[in-house]
């Protein structure tokens, strides 16, 4: 019993920390390098149909070249929707609309620009890992109480406790890298 128990639950920690880290890749797909990139509009919600709604459920983002994105708006009454709220997300991006088609040049980033974005990865890093030690935490609690519960042994305990952090410097380690990666993205001229 004990054993299937502590398999089920490395195995819920590890999705739960994967998890953190699949939440900070999306984070940072959202965030402006100078580089066009469909997960740029990802956090942009668009006022359709009496709702907020997602700008990949309103039209077709892509990537005509490095430097501009395109949506193909599918319903001619959302396109000034779509503009409004490409103008109102803060990404600095002027819209020109072509019918139902939206083309977005990216503009270069300044030194500026680039320091406030190293600024908030780090802020949305921090959110990961905070949200890794919470789940490190949740399972250390198991563990005490599978202990209290005779369940496992006090060697047990150590042992499984000792793989919990493993677990979690292994996913702090990847966090760290992805944010390193990130800032040498923004960085660069």
């Amino acid at each position: 019993m004990a054993d299937a128990d502590i398999k089920g639950l490395k195995a819920d920690i590890k999705r739960r920390m994967d998890g953190a880290l699949d939440v900070l890749h999306k984070e940072f797909g959202g965030l402006r390098t100078g580089r066009a990139s469909i997960n740029l509009l990802d956090p942009v919600n668009v006022n359709a149909y009496g709702s907020e709604m997602p700008m990949n459920q309103v039209g077709t983002v892509s990537v005509p070249e490095s430097r501009m994105l395109s949506i193909q708006v599918w319903d001619k009454g959302l396109v000034k929707s779509v503009e409004k709220a490409i103008i109102d997300s803060g990404l600095g991006l002027n819209p020109a609309v072509d019918g139902q088609m939206i083309r977005i040049p990216i503009p270069p980033l300044n030194e500026e620009r680039r320091l406030e974005l190293t600024k908030i990865a780090g802020k949305y890093t921090e959110e990961a890992r905070v949200a890794v030690r919470n789940v490190r935490r949740h399972g250390m609690d198991e563990l005490k109480k599978m202990e209290k519960n005779h369940q496992i042994s006090e060697d047990a305990h150590h042992q499984y406790a000792d793989e919990v952090q493993k677990l979690t410097d292994d996913c702090i380690g990847k966090i760290d890298e992805t944010l390193a990666n990130k800032e040498k993205d923004i960085m660069q001229v």
